[in-house]
């Protein structure tokens, strides 16, 4: 099983990016998982311990990687989805390839493709950054 470190790459930065973006997502940025007012109410009025967020990305950049990955999938239905359980859902690639009847290395390939599409999606963000 290949470890994820795509920084010493091409499209290293950009792949980092898509991994934070997963655990920012797996996260829930910041969405509340409770149904009940009440429930908020009680919880807001206890102290909660805080969580160590394992990851660094901004909420900007996070949204603008979230966007990129959906227009991806409108696009290029399998690639977004194969973006999207790889560092979204933190899947194995072997288990996406399987998902999909295809090797682990097809599956990469089309990883790598579709990183190079959120890539040149998010290039406008990084020149005004």
């Amino acid at each position: 099983m290949m470890i994820r470190k795509p920084a010493g790459r091409p499209l290293g930065d950009t792949e980092y990016l898509l991994e934070q973006w997963g655990w920012w997502r797996l996260d829930g940025a910041g969405l509340p998982i409770y149904a009940s007012p009440s429930f908020a109410l009680m919880q807001q009025a206890v102290p909660q311990p805080a969580a160590s967020k394992n990851y660094c990305i901004t909420d900007d950049w996070a949204l603008a990687i979230d966007n990129a990955v959906a227009r991806l999938a409108a696009r290029d239905q399998q690639m977004g989805d194969i973006i999207w359980l790889y560092y979204g859902a933190k899947w194995p690639m072997v288990r996406v390839g399987k998902h999909y009847g295809l090797s682990e290395g097809k599956a990469r390939e089309l990883a790598r493709a579709g990183a190079a599409w959120v890539d040149c999606a998010v290039s406008e963000m990084r020149q005004v950054a």
